[in-house]
């Protein structure tokens, strides 16, 4: 059997499959696309889910892929084991009613025994107990004795969740000899023995099964196959680990070489080098993808595993930021076969330096409180740390709850779970209650839905405002035959002028006409099925189904929003050549007012470099660029630079936008022919939105005249004010500060000299209880920093004092309290006497036994609170 590298295996795969008229996608982002039932993507079919549910169109009845994975249910066994994973890809070959059984169990045999080599007595077959069709097939197709064939059942050997398409399975094992056996005369696939290897699973999807549970057979059954790549690898690599497969153990190897901790000598240690090694491949791939480290969602995910491996590594005594430069080993292993990995390198870099670097700051103050816990849990003889202290540790210094219960494992604890998610859950509620409530716009989407799917509408608008239509459909809560005056209801149409709301572009405004006919267009959306839908006030008249009327778009809104859109595309370049190759579009949001562009950066933007990016923008509209937009074949586009969305999915034909030779972009939305129309741009904000994205937002055209006419008053008004033209108002405003700041000084001195005079007065008013000379004293209007410096006065000269001041100002008072050596040492204690005081005064505070702050809503009770103070002591 010969030897093959992992990424040698994936590329023999696909180019197998390519030449058996599969059409081979690459691998979908981990994030999931049009399905919001999941985190991450966890299977090889499951980005493909809608072409097998005959929701979508496949670009090809034949399919194959090699899909980026990630599974984090038993992420407790990695590193434990030498198979668990938690990122991991997994090659397949689909069929959506083209090809079954017979053309799957042939590809999937040739592959294994002529592209692989392996042997073919090595290779068992299951099949499902009852699909005689596929055990026939392995049997006279294939040429398998009948005892080579191992039936299965339900459990085993069909695929189903709940109602929906299912069918039975044929899975491929491999059998890797007796020394791995159980030694029983049975052992076959299916035993629990390790000897037979399950390398490659082929789903034969042909029922529907229904609410009643019965299987309902499929007029155009699917194929769909799955062969994790790492267990192949082991196979051909003949290893028993994925860890010692090649690419991974180059990751190991690193790990092993930085920390000084040899491999396969400790369990303990092994089990943190494993790992390491496993999560920095899956953080390297999630940043990768785009994903950032947060505390919800997905996000949490990769801050989880990214934490997990930290705190690993400095189990190992590896130096901080290990993570970041074990990053360099996971692109040199695959880096060849994921070409986004290299060309995000310094990004995917930066990322995992910023988090490392935070959970470096937090992580000892951290594990100093939970072992706090540890130990008062020991002492009380208890086991089960309080939720509530579980979720301070992970919303005040980043543990996710998985580490702290790693921990607490760790010495046989373990966490009130259900009290942590009801302190997750206050929380949330909190926040939902802080950002309010927004009613979002109807669209009578059940009602679209329910409209014949051969009932599509076309935008027609990239060259033209105005043009004919027939409508197709008219829907309020139902659908409806007409609509008169005065009715609010969505209309589609066959074609249309209007653009509707998609790539971050706002929909447009405009009319609908016809005969003694008008309809004022508030917006316009895509709806389900490729339709248009236009929502209207209808203003005169009547429409019925059948009608031809005429679309009219909102000119000066389409330029206004075209200037924006466009806009967006310099400024990505701009921000791109200023910033780095990392910056990388994270979304967008374009009106006619205003465009909102987000972007991945992992700091602020300094103000140096806001002015050098609207410079650069600038001067690309008073260079006149022209706007050329074309359709290409999607390889050809890439062959030209053009930039696409990340998560964005494009079918072979693609739009491109270039402008000059400045900005080449895949864009689905409305520009202009030329960067001039812009007229001029201007950064009204910066700032951020999320872990490692950045938010720049921009006018452009006729706003930045409205904003400089605006400024431009401002600045008269300011300049009358203070009495100088508007070129000296600079100079101006500097000089009143300094002269502000100069009475200030001298204020503050005037205030500490009438307060120094005090404190001989004061000290000798002091009564003495209890040993310690007591001295109170209430003031209006003075500084915190005057009280202060008068009570370390009074201090420094009296020994053995307690001393309590009290300030009223603007409705509140103030209190500080100060106890030299010799007083706490006859009992005084700051902290516990302005925490009484300051309670009737209607307020609360503490401090050390030296010193104490505290504050009050009530200034009226000043006096009764200061004359506490003795009581306290007596």
């Amino acid at each position: 059997m010969k030897y093959m590298g992992l990424n040698d295996i994936r590329k023999a795969f696909l180019d197998f499959y390519k030449s058996k008229g599969h059409y081979v996608g690459a691998s979908y982002p981990l994030v999931p696309q049009n399905d919001k039932s999941l985190l991450l993507v966890n299977a090889g079919m499951q980005p493909l889910k809608r072409y097998f549910m005959g929701i979508e169109e496949p670009p090809k009845e034949r399919m194959a892929t090699c899909q980026k994975c990630m599974r984090t249910g038993d992420i407790e066994n990695v590193g434990i084991t030498a198979r668990h994973a938690t990122f991991f890809e997994m090659l397949g070959n689909f069929s959506f009613g083209d090809y079954f059984k017979s053309e799957s169990i042939a590809f999937g045999w040739e592959f294994l025994t002529q592209v692989l080599e392996l042997p073919a007595d090595k290779l068992w077959p299951s099949v499902f107990e009852d699909d005689d069709e596929a055990f026939a097939i392995w049997r006279d197709e294939i040429g398998l004795p009948e005892n080579r064939i191992t039936r299965l059942g339900r459990e085993d050997n069909f695929w189903e969740i709940g109602a929906g398409p299912c069918g039975p399975c044929s899975e491929i094992y491999y059998d890797r000899g007796e020394a791995y056996g159980c030694g029983e005369d049975t052992c076959r696939p299916g035993c629990e023995c390790e000897r037979f290897m399950e390398i490659w699973n082929h789903v034969f999807t042909q029922f529907e099964k229904d609410e009643k549970g019965n299987y309902n057979p499929l007029s155009h059954p699917n194929i769909d196959t799955g062969m994790g790549l790492e267990r192949i690898a082991c196979v051909m690599q003949d290893v028993d680990s994925i860890f010692e497969i090649d690419t991974i153990k180059h990751i190991l190897d690193k790990v092993v070489e930085m920390s000084g901790v040899a491999y396969g000598e400790n369990p303990q240690t092994d089990i943190s080098i494993r790992i390491i090694t496993d999560h920095i491949k899956a953080v390297t791939f999630m940043v990768g993808d785009g994903i950032m480290p947060n505390n919800e969602g997905r996000g949490y995910v990769l801050r989880r595993i990214l934490r997990r491996a930290a705190r690993h590594a400095r189990t190992l005594g590896m130096a901080s930021n290990s993570l970041t430069t074990l990053v360099d080993a996971v692109i040199e292993s695959y880096g060849v076969s994921y070409s986004n990995l290299v060309e995000r390198q310094d990004y995917i870099k930066k990322i995992v330096t910023i988090e490392e670097e935070r959970f470096e700051t937090t992580i000892d103050q951290g594990l100093g409180i939970l072992n706090e816990h540890i130990k008062g849990l020991k002492e009380a003889g208890l086991k089960l740390l309080k939720g509530q202290d579980a979720f301070e540790l992970y919303d005040t210094y980043g543990f996710p709850l998985e580490l702290t219960k790693e921990i607490l494992e760790e010495v046989e604890m373990t966490v009130d779970e259900e009290g942590f998610n009801a302190a997750m859950a206050a929380q949330k509620e909190r926040a939902r209650t802080a950002r309010g409530n927004g009613d979002e716009l109807g669209w009578a989407t059940d009602v679209l839905e329910a409209l014949p799917k051969e009932m599509t509408s076309t935008f027609i608008g990239y060259n033209q405002l105005e043009a004919d239509a027939k409508v197709l459909a008219i829907a309020s809560d139902v659908l409806l035959d007409q609509a008169s005056e005065g009715m609010e209801v969505t209309l589609i149409l066959d074609q249309t002028t209007l653009y509707p709301e998609g790539g971050g572009q706002v929909g447009d405004k405009g009319t609908i006409e016809g005969n003694h006919f008008l309809a004022q267009v508030n917006n316009t959306k895509k709806s389900t099925g490729g339709r248009i839908a236009h929502q209207v006030v209808i203003e005169e008249g009547s429409i019925k189904v059948g009608d031809t009327v005429t679309t009219q778009v909102d000119s000066k809104r389409r330029l206004a929003t075209a200037r924006n859109h466009s806009m967006t595309h310099i400024l990505q370049s701009a921000l791109r050549n200023r910033l780095g190759s990392h910056v990388e579009q994270a979304g967008s949001y374009v009106t006619p007012d205003r465009l909102r562009f987000d972007f991945s950066h992992f700091e602020s933007i300094s103000a140096e470099d806001l002015i050098a990016i609207e410079k650069d923008v600038n001067t690309q509209i008073f260079s006149a660029l022209p706007i050329v937009v074309e359709e290409l074949p999607i390889e050809e586009a890439k062959a030209k630079g053009a930039m696409a969305l990340f998560s964005e999915k494009y079918g072979d034909k693609v739009r491109v936008v270039t402008m000059g030779d400045y900005s080449v972009e895949l864009c689905g939305g409305t520009h202009l022919s030329n960067t001039s129309e812009a007229g001029m741009f201007k950064i009204v904000s910066e700032s951020g939105v999320a872990a490692g994205i950045r938010r720049v937002e921009a006018i452009t055209g006729e706003k930045v005249y409205q904003l400089l006419t605006h400024l431009d008053y401002q600045l008269e008004t300011l300049s009358d004010m203070l009495k100088t033209n508007k070129t000296d108002i600079v100079k101006k405003t500097e000089n009143l500060l300094e002269d502000h700041k100069a009475l200030q000084k001298e204020n503050e001195q005037i205030k500490q000299k009438l307060a120094a005079g005090d404190v001989d007065k004061l000290i000798n008013q002091a009564r003495t209880i209890a040993g310690i000379k007591v001295i109170t004293a209430k003031y209006e209007n003075l500084d915190a920093e005057t009280l202060r410096l008068l009570g370390d006065q009074i201090k420094d000269k009296c020994a053995d004092s307690l001393i309590v001041l009290a300030n009223v100002t603007d409705g509140s008072v103030q209190f500080i309290a100060m106890a030299s050596e010799g007083a706490i040492q006859k009992g005084a204690h700051a902290g516990n006497i302005i925490r009484e005081v300051a309670k009737v005064a209607g307020g609360g505070g503490g401090g050390r036994p030296n010193l104490a702050q505290a504050g009050g809503k009530k200034p009226e009770k000043v006096d009764e609170a200061l004359s506490k103070v003795d009581t306290l002591l007596g």
